[in-house]
């Protein structure tokens, strides 16, 4: 083993592998087996540990598992590479063939650049860490998104959807077998799909979805066909919320239809039966956590909800944004909610130039250093910022999209950066949030249905009367499980959302689980709103550039139900 090569290895995995021979052995080893240097294997490993939706403190410890997973990776990935490319082969007694070697994306690259080490998932402050004079105490103990390597797989997350629904149908309504929508039957089936326009044009958007130009798309496992439905007049909806007796359909939703297709070219719906509901959180069930957490702390907390953009589009003075700091040093909540847009690339002066100052030192001044300062004067407090599609500052304009760098905060502990959209929790309080305005998107693309109720769901709360649009909207997206389950995106507001397809997964609203979040943030230009759908609160606290935020104070577990324990407030900014 050369000497250089061992050297290199141990100056590149150092902080990694401390002082464990056995562990600098296997990287060397790898190596050479791959052709690689340190750098480009460290990379690879970060990669392997990289996900939209974990955050920079939640990369796994580096462990002789880590080499097992990380050989693993760079045999899949050489394996994709030769299936990929065609093998040149050398003329001669060995006739080896000559394969180009993988190499790790650049944006990958950049952000293994600024990652740091590796930490455990919970969030520890330490004395003084980053900040001269900081605070590290704390009132909540915040948690965000897992970081599980394992989870993402190579697959059709689009057709992955329906075979997913198709097992939870099955399952919720004791279903044998999902049919195909394409075949002709004597008798009723159940079919699970995708809802589609009728005839879709490559040239211009396709209208508005109608009675008359549904379809739905199958998953390959069932055909994988587009048909037409037509909806029987007496069509009934079943499992729906109480009181609604209505469906909302629009282009991307899954939907689960009985009917039967009699030889022709359409499939007759007499019958919507509602996707199953997610279940409700052990919190809000008045129930222990199943794992039990030995640092959780059952502490009241309050917390401000902002969305950007932060000033108006007249000028760049941030008013808006000015107004709300001054009613935060005023009550000093404990959790500071921000969504982007900060730096709207939108913003008229902003897409002129009319600025001396470059992003990221514009956003330190207008955010950062008022941040810092007020988390001074409320020791305990955190920030937790979520970046927008439109945001100047962010390295990534595709949704799902990662959270902003590190370098923009000079590592404070105290100010917790996430990706859009994000889960995390506060204490026992978990929180779904997105900064993509997906109820508007869904609104203007719904079409409802109404039909005959057929065992209905009673709601939770005297709250959820099932009648409430904006109610069922966000119910919506909680039965579809998914922060932007429409597809493809209205082609008026594509730009607000670039939606990536091979990222389907970072979009999961229950993130691997089937408990539906305690509070439900969703931003939206519509009028701001607070609503109870089952056990979730949901928020629009609409834009601070329109004069309005949103205040939610939490109590601690004790002789009050959970909905006692939730208070929601829609806050106008004073003049």
């Amino acid at each position: 083993m050369p000497a250089a090569t061992r050297e290199e290895v141990t100056r590149v995995f150092g902080d990694l592998a401390g002082s464990d021979d056995k562990l600098l052995e296997e990287c060397t080893s790898i190596c050479q087996i791959y052709n690689l240097s340190a750098k480009t294997l460290l990379y690879k490993w970060e990669a392997l540990n990289f996900s939209s939706s974990a955050t920079r403190s939640e990369i796994s410890a580096f462990t002789m598992d880590s080499i097992v997973a990380l050989k693993a990776q760079i045999q899949r990935d050489n394996a994709k590479e030769n299936a990929k490319r065609p093998q040149h082969r050398t003329i001669g007694a060995s006739n080896t063939a000559i394969v180009n070697r993988s190499r790790l994306p650049g944006y990958v690259a950049k952000t293994a650049a600024v990652l740091q080490k590796p930490t455990v998932t919970q969030v520890k402050f330490e004395e003084g860490f980053g900040v001269p004079g900081s605070s590290t105490s704390t009132s909540v103990i915040f948690k965000g998104p897992e970081n599980d390597p394992s989870s993402r797989k190579a697959r059709s997350s689009l057709d992955d959807r329906i075979e997913e629904f198709s097992e939870l149908i099955k399952e919720h309504y004791n279903v044998a077998e999902i049919g195909d929508p394409a075949s002709g039957t004597d008798d009723d089936i159940i079919v699970v799909g995708r809802i589609v326009h009728d005839s879709d044009t490559a040239d211009n958007a396709p209208p508005r979805l109608t009675e008359t130009s549904i379809a739905l798309e199958a998953s390959r496992a069932n055909g994988g066909k587009r048909v037409t439905l037509r909806l029987d007049s007496f069509i009934t909806i079943r499992g729906a919320a109480q009181g609604a007796a209505s469906l909302g359909l629009f282009p991307g939703s899954i939907v689960a239809l009985k009917g039967k297709n009699g030889g022709g070219s359409w499939f007759l719906v007499k019958e919507i039966l509602s996707l199953p509901p997610l279940q409700p959180s052990a919190t809000s069930l008045g129930l222990p956590p199943t794992k039990p957490d030995p640092e959780a702390i059952d502490t009241p907390f309050s917390m401000y909800i902002a969305c950007g953009p932060y000033t108006l589009d007249l000028d760049l003075s941030y008013k808006p944004w000015h107004t709300l700091m001054k009613t935060l040093k005023a009550n000093k909540p404990t959790v500071v909610l921000l969504m982007g847009p900060f730096i709207d690339v939108q913003h008229p002066k902003i897409k002129n130039g009319e600025t001396d100052m470059l992003p990221a030192a514009l956003f330190r001044s207008l955010f950062i250093e008022p941040l810092r300062t007020y988390l001074d004067s409320s020791p305990g407090s955190i920030a937790i910022l979520i970046p927008s599609i439109r945001d100047l500052i962010s390295r990534q304009a595709v949704y799902p999209q990662g959270e902003l760098g590190l370098e923009l905060i000079a590592s404070d502990p105290r100010i917790h950066l996430l990706p859009n959209p994000a889960r995390f929790s506060i204490n026992d309080i978990t929180f779904g949030v997105t900064s993509v305005d997906v109820v508007y998107h869904l609104k203007k693309e719904e079409l409802s249905i109404k039909g005959t109720e057929a065992d209905p769901i009673p709601t939770a709360s005297p709250d959820d009367t099932g009648t409430d649009v904006m109610a069922n909207t966000c119910r919506q997206l909680l039965q579809q499980r998914s922060f932007y389950p429409l597809f493809p995106v209205p082609f008026d507001v594509s730009h607000e959302v670039n939606l990536s397809v091979t990222h389907l997964d970072d979009l999961r609203l229950a993130d691997g689980t089937n408990h539906a979040p305690d509070v439900l943030i969703l931003p939206s230009r519509l009028k701001q709103f607070s609503k109870v759908v089952q056990t979730t609160t949901a928020i629009n606290p609409s834009f601070l550039s329109k004069g309005t935020f949103a205040k939610l104070d939490v109590a601690a577990r004790g002789a009050v139900t959970f909905r006692e324990r939730i208070k929601t407030e829609i806050v106008k900014l004073e003049a």
